[in-house]
Protein backbone atom coordinates (compact mmCIF):
# COMPACT_ATOMS: atom_id res chain seq x y z
CA UNK A 1 0.00 0.00 0.00
CA UNK A 2 2.65 1.94 0.20
CA UNK A 3 3.47 2.59 -3.07
CA UNK A 4 -0.02 4.49 -3.45
CA UNK A 5 -0.37 8.04 -4.59
CA UNK A 6 -1.10 10.37 -1.46
CA UNK A 7 -4.15 11.39 -4.37
CA UNK A 8 -5.26 7.65 -4.43
CA UNK A 9 -4.81 7.28 -0.53
CA UNK A 10 -7.22 10.38 0.07
CA UNK A 11 -9.66 9.14 -2.11
CA UNK A 12 -9.80 5.60 -0.60
CA UNK A 13 -10.36 7.80 2.30
CA UNK A 14 -13.10 9.90 0.94
CA UNK A 15 -14.72 6.63 -0.28
CA UNK A 16 -14.58 5.34 3.52
CA UNK A 17 -11.08 3.18 3.78
CA UNK A 18 -11.00 5.76 6.86
CA UNK A 19 -7.84 3.44 8.44
CA UNK A 20 -5.65 4.72 5.02
CA UNK A 21 -5.64 8.07 7.08
CA UNK A 22 -2.68 6.54 9.35
CA UNK A 23 -0.33 6.28 6.57
CA UNK A 24 -1.37 9.78 5.20
CA UNK A 25 -0.87 10.36 8.87
CA UNK A 26 3.04 9.13 8.60
CA UNK A 27 3.94 10.56 5.58
CA UNK A 28 3.23 14.37 6.91
CA UNK A 29 2.69 14.68 10.39
CA UNK A 30 6.58 16.22 10.50
CA UNK A 31 6.31 18.35 7.71
CA UNK A 32 3.05 20.02 8.62
CA UNK A 33 4.48 20.17 11.70
CA UNK A 34 7.15 22.00 10.84
CA UNK A 35 4.31 24.20 9.37
CA UNK A 36 3.07 25.23 11.57
CA UNK A 37 5.87 25.60 14.20
CA UNK A 38 7.20 27.92 11.44
CA UNK A 39 4.18 30.26 11.52
CA UNK A 40 3.15 29.92 15.24
CA UNK A 41 6.52 29.72 16.78
CA UNK A 42 4.90 27.35 19.89
CA UNK A 43 6.12 23.70 20.00
CA UNK A 44 2.82 22.30 21.90
CA UNK A 45 0.49 24.85 19.79
CA UNK A 46 1.78 23.33 16.65
CA UNK A 47 1.53 19.75 18.09
CA UNK A 48 -2.12 20.63 18.70
CA UNK A 49 -2.68 22.03 15.76
CA UNK A 50 -1.50 19.13 13.56
CA UNK A 51 -4.07 16.82 15.01
CA UNK A 52 -6.86 19.75 14.19
CA UNK A 53 -5.89 19.90 10.44
CA UNK A 54 -5.81 15.68 10.30
CA UNK A 55 -8.99 15.94 11.56
CA UNK A 56 -10.16 18.41 9.39
CA UNK A 57 -9.06 15.90 6.44
CA UNK A 58 -11.35 13.46 8.31
CA UNK A 59 -14.03 16.21 8.26
CA UNK A 60 -14.06 17.64 5.22
CA UNK A 61 -12.68 14.72 2.84
CA UNK A 62 -16.18 14.78 0.89
CA UNK A 63 -14.21 18.34 -0.39
CA UNK A 64 -10.95 16.11 -1.89
CA UNK A 65 -11.68 16.54 -5.42
CA UNK A 66 -8.40 14.57 -6.65
CA UNK A 67 -8.01 16.54 -9.40
CA UNK A 68 -5.43 18.52 -7.61
CA UNK A 69 -1.88 17.62 -5.44
CA UNK A 70 -3.18 15.94 -1.98
CA UNK A 71 -0.37 18.29 -0.25
CA UNK A 72 -1.73 21.67 -1.71
CA UNK A 73 -5.04 20.77 0.11
CA UNK A 74 -3.66 19.75 2.92
CA UNK A 75 -1.78 22.95 3.02
CA UNK A 76 -4.51 24.62 2.12
CA UNK A 77 -6.45 22.99 5.37
CA UNK A 78 -3.42 23.76 7.20
CA UNK A 79 -3.87 27.84 6.52
CA UNK A 80 -7.36 27.80 7.77
CA UNK A 81 -6.16 25.83 10.89
CA UNK A 82 -3.95 28.41 11.77
CA UNK A 83 -6.05 31.38 10.69
CA UNK A 84 -8.89 30.00 12.93
CA UNK A 85 -6.73 29.24 15.73
CA UNK A 86 -5.34 32.61 15.51
CA UNK A 87 -8.80 33.99 15.62
CA UNK A 88 -9.95 32.53 18.85
CA UNK A 89 -6.98 33.55 20.35
CA UNK A 90 -6.72 36.48 19.21
CA UNK A 91 -5.21 37.83 22.32
CA UNK A 92 -2.79 35.13 22.36
CA UNK A 93 0.61 36.44 21.57
CA UNK A 94 2.93 33.34 19.42
CA UNK A 95 6.36 33.50 20.90
CA UNK A 96 9.03 31.13 20.65
CA UNK A 97 9.62 28.52 22.73
CA UNK A 98 13.45 28.49 21.39
CA UNK A 99 14.70 29.57 24.70
CA UNK A 100 13.69 25.92 26.80
CA UNK A 101 15.53 24.31 23.34
CA UNK A 102 18.76 25.93 25.14
CA UNK A 103 18.15 25.16 28.34
CA UNK A 104 17.77 21.21 27.36
CA UNK A 105 20.75 21.33 25.50
CA UNK A 106 23.31 19.52 26.98
CA UNK A 107 27.14 20.39 27.18
CA UNK A 108 29.63 18.88 24.04
CA UNK A 109 33.04 20.10 23.39
CA UNK A 110 31.99 22.88 20.84
CA UNK A 111 29.51 24.38 23.15
CA UNK A 112 30.10 27.88 22.03
CA UNK A 113 29.82 27.35 18.76
CA UNK A 114 26.42 25.60 19.16
CA UNK A 115 24.96 27.91 21.59
CA UNK A 116 26.21 30.78 18.63
CA UNK A 117 24.10 28.80 16.51
CA UNK A 118 21.85 28.29 18.66
CA UNK A 119 21.21 32.35 19.09
CA UNK A 120 21.07 33.18 15.27
CA UNK A 121 17.82 30.70 15.10
CA UNK A 122 16.89 32.18 18.03
CA UNK A 123 16.75 35.68 16.27
CA UNK A 124 15.75 34.12 13.21
CA UNK A 125 12.42 32.61 14.48
CA UNK A 126 11.84 36.36 16.29
CA UNK A 127 12.49 37.66 12.85
CA UNK A 128 10.00 35.58 11.57
CA UNK A 129 7.42 36.36 13.92
CA UNK A 130 7.49 39.68 13.64
CA UNK A 131 6.58 39.09 9.90
CA UNK A 132 3.20 39.95 8.99
CA UNK A 133 1.27 36.70 8.56
CA UNK A 134 1.03 36.69 4.69
CA UNK A 135 5.14 37.17 4.58
CA UNK A 136 5.78 34.69 7.25
CA UNK A 137 3.38 32.13 5.27
CA UNK A 138 4.75 32.06 1.89
CA UNK A 139 8.34 32.23 3.40
CA UNK A 140 7.68 28.65 5.96
CA UNK A 141 5.98 27.56 2.85
CA UNK A 142 8.58 28.19 0.07
CA UNK A 143 11.59 27.82 2.30
CA UNK A 144 10.75 25.60 4.87
CA UNK A 145 8.12 23.37 3.33
CA UNK A 146 10.16 23.43 0.38
CA UNK A 147 6.70 24.04 -1.82
CA UNK A 148 6.82 25.50 -5.45
CA UNK A 149 5.51 28.63 -6.72
CA UNK A 150 3.02 27.12 -8.15
CA UNK A 151 1.72 24.93 -5.34
CA UNK A 152 2.30 28.17 -3.14
CA UNK A 153 0.13 29.63 -5.71
CA UNK A 154 -2.96 27.14 -5.93
CA UNK A 155 -2.97 27.10 -1.83
CA UNK A 156 -3.39 30.83 -1.58
CA UNK A 157 -5.08 31.08 -4.76
CA UNK A 158 -3.64 33.50 -6.81
CA UNK A 159 -0.88 33.67 -9.58
CA UNK A 160 2.38 32.02 -9.33
CA UNK A 161 4.68 35.62 -10.52
CA UNK A 162 2.30 37.15 -7.29
CA UNK A 163 4.10 34.83 -5.41
CA UNK A 164 7.14 35.27 -6.41
CA UNK A 165 6.55 39.13 -5.59
CA UNK A 166 5.45 38.22 -1.59
CA UNK A 167 8.71 35.22 -1.32
CA UNK A 168 10.92 38.21 -2.62
CA UNK A 169 9.47 41.14 -0.60
CA UNK A 170 9.28 38.62 2.48
CA UNK A 171 12.99 37.78 2.44
CA UNK A 172 14.12 41.58 2.33
CA UNK A 173 11.43 42.70 5.17
CA UNK A 174 12.97 39.53 6.67
CA UNK A 175 16.62 40.14 6.23
CA UNK A 176 15.78 43.76 7.47
CA UNK A 177 14.29 42.78 10.62
CA UNK A 178 17.21 40.27 11.23
CA UNK A 179 19.79 42.88 11.24
CA UNK A 180 17.80 45.32 13.07
CA UNK A 181 17.22 42.74 16.04
CA UNK A 182 21.18 41.20 15.55
CA UNK A 183 22.67 44.55 16.15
Amino acid sequence: MDALSDNSLMLKVKAGNLDLMGLLFERYHKPLFGFLYHTTGQVAHSEDLVQTVFYRMLKYRHTFSGEGEFRTWMYHLARNVVIDAHRKNSKTSYQSDMASVMENMGVSPDAEAKIEREQQKEMLQRALQLLSIEHREVLVLSRFQELSYKEIAEILKTSEGNIKIKVHRAMKELKEIFLKISE
